[in-house]
């Protein structure tokens, strides 16, 4: 049976990273260093709240599914990458690059929310703290991460139907590392208006809408400290903060970059450097800047390592 409506492409060849054989060995032991450091991270992360009762709070609630989803966003197409480079003909079947856009597209909208949710709950922690027990309850805090999933579900069903709908006639080579969204819509042999339409929408909601929610929870955040009158107690709040801003903004900006603009404006190594910050060093990144500086943590770490029986 056709793999798609009428598609003739049985198969799909990636790119790659680069088309350059000296980097292909190098790029594959930085890129499986970046995945061990990756998944050592969040998996410990997720072991360690999982493990630890006093970290069964909302900020550590957010935070073992955001390392959760980072765990598996990284595994949709990272260790494919590491066997491209080892690898001369780097195929890809057509149902497993649909399969690898969809769950790209599902773990990447879930991050963006849960990011905004963990913006919402330091708003609450720093500006509302006496009720902040009240306000972010079990039941809230379920309801956030069930709404995230849900356009994470509904985002990546809108682009992952759209896109079984094109054709592919002859052309089979996505320049790029993985399936993304503008590297196969250059393929198809028929009109993607409908799906530029699509990504544009779909990827506006998703990036300007939590974006906003981002810049207000932080505007008032900073109306709310320099009313602060300890400068302890100022610079303790900041740095509560400090860490989710820069990899907000290193999330947000370089999505921004990737799909709030057509698929023929910028070079295609432009897409990829930006797609690298955003599937590699942003889920390596989150368990260091959001746990490892956290005394909570690091006093749980060690109680763990402590009462490890050798």
């Amino acid at each position: 049976m056709a793999p798609g409506n009428g598609s003739f492409v049985t198969q799909f060849i990636l790119m790659g990273l680069t088309d350059q054989p000296d980097l292909q060995l190098p790029l594959f032991f930085l890129f499986l260093g970046v995945y061990m450091v990756t998944v050592m991270g969040n998996l410990g992360l997720i072991i360690l709240i999982l493990l630890n009762s006093h970290l069964h709070t909302p900020m550590y609630f957010f935070l073992f599914n955001l390392s959760f989803i980072d765990l598996c966003y990284s595994s949709v197409f990272t260790p494919k990458m590491l066997i491209n480079f080892t690898s001369k003909k780097n195929i890809i079947s057509y149902m497993g690059c649909m399969t690898q856009l969809y769950f790209f597209c599902f773990f990447v909208i879930s991050e963006i929310y849960v990011l905004t949710s963990m913006a919402y709950d330091r708003y609450v922690a720093i500006c509302n703290p006496l009720l902040y027990n009240i306000v972010m309850s079990p039941k809230v805090c379920s309801i956030l991460m069930l709404a995230s999933y849900l356009m994470a579900f509904s985002g990546a069903m809108a682009h992952t139907g759209c896109m079984l709908r094109l054709i592919f006639c002859d052309a089979n080579t996505i320049n790029h590392y993985f399936c993304d969204i503008h590297p196969l819509l250059q393929l198809s042999c028929t009109s993607t208006f409908i799906n530029e339409l699509v990504v544009f929408f779909v990827a506006g909601i998703n990036i300007i809408v939590p974006s906003i929610a981002i810049f207000v929870s932080y505007g008032l955040i900073f109306s709310n400290i320099f009313h602060i009158s300890s400068t302890e107690g100022r610079f303790k709040a900041l740095s509560t903060c400090s860490s989710h801003i820069i990899a907000v903004s290193l999330f947000f900006g370089s999505m921004s970059f990737m799909y709030l603009k057509p698929s023929s404006a910028g070079s295609v190594d432009d897409r990829r450097i930006s797609s690298v910050f955003y599937t590699n060093v942003v889920t390596m990144m989150n368990p260091l800047i959001y746990s490892f500086r956290n005394k909570d943590v690091k006093t749980s770490l060690r109680k763990s390592i402590s009462g490890i029986q050798f």
